[in-house]
């Protein structure tokens, strides 16, 4: 009699005995349980958005944190109604909704007179403007006014009454050729450089800074005395040697630093 076969051996040796045996399936994994929030995480959830919603109403709906006053600082020429009524600032919005921005670029336009401003929001209830007033180094006749200029060439105001210690400017440059190449406001902001490169001493004594044309710029002092500058460059070497010119030749009456390493002066 035959043997059992391959595939009857194989059958016999299988787990559980038999050839109809199965293995047993496998357990599936774990399932994982969708946790709910519980009660005290809902409560501090809720307290979170009722604290944000408080807050919201306290900036913009509540009366508590409303705009109620305008203070300013920094004024000299100009009064603090002038700059209040420039600003028009919103009295009664909300504080955290003021446009400072808005506020500052307004005044930068209807008043030039203001070189800078800083707008800044005073809690609870205010607003505060804290303006630089722009200074005149020279000033332009114009029939019986004055044009007064600062340090950065701006044209900013016109006054009737000169202000005491300021430069007349006076621009003479019709025939020349450096009015068409470099044009009146250039020559206009070379004549500032000049202004602004004088030995302290000298800008108390200073009444005119004259411009001929880009090369020729002289400077006329007290006491009938002129200075002979050129251009604005090399300002700082001019400097130097204009007060050693003025200490060497305290009664010269004309000074020419235009070439600042050979300057000279003279009584004529």
């Amino acid at each position: 009699m035959a043997g059992p076969t391959t595939a009857e051996r194989g059958a016999s040796k299988s787990p559980g005995g038999g050839a109809g045996s199965a293995r047993p399936p496998r357990q599936g994994a774990p399932t994982r349980r969708l946790r709910l929030p519980g009660r005290r995480a809902l409560l501090i959830s809720a307290a979170a958005i009722l604290l944000i919603a408080g807050g919201i109403w306290v900036l913009y709906g509540s009366q508590w944190l409303r705009l109620d006053r305008v203070t300013t600082s920094g004024t000299e020429v100009l009064t603090p109604e002038e700059v209040r009524a420039a600003a028009a600032v919103p009295i009664g919005s909300p504080l955290i909704s003021v446009d400072t921005e808005a506020i500052e670029a307004r005044l930068r336009h209807k008043l030039r007179r203001i070189d800078s401003v800083d707008v800044v929001r005073s809690w609870p209830d205010g607003i505060g403007l804290k303006v630089t007033e722009r200074k005149p180094v020279l000033l332009i006749e114009k029939g019986a006014k004055f044009i007064e200029v600062d340090a950065k060439g701006v044209r900013f105001a016109t006054v009737d009454k000169a202000p005491k210690a300021v430069p007349l400017l006076e621009l003479t440059v019709e025939q020349s050729p450096s009015l068409r190449r470099f044009g009146a406001d250039r020559l206009l902001a070379e004549a500032v450089r000049v202004r602004g490169e004088l030995p302290g001493e000298v800008v108390a004594e200073t009444r005119a800074v004259t411009v001929r044309s880009y090369d020729y710029i002289t400077v006329e002092l007290s006491r009938d005395r002129t200075v002979v500058w050129g251009s604005a460059e090399d300002g700082d070497a001019k400097a130097r040697a204009l007060t050693a010119l003025m200490k060497a030749a305290p009664k010269a009456r004309h000074f020419d630093v235009s070439a600042p390493t050979a300057p000279a002066a003279s009584r004529s």
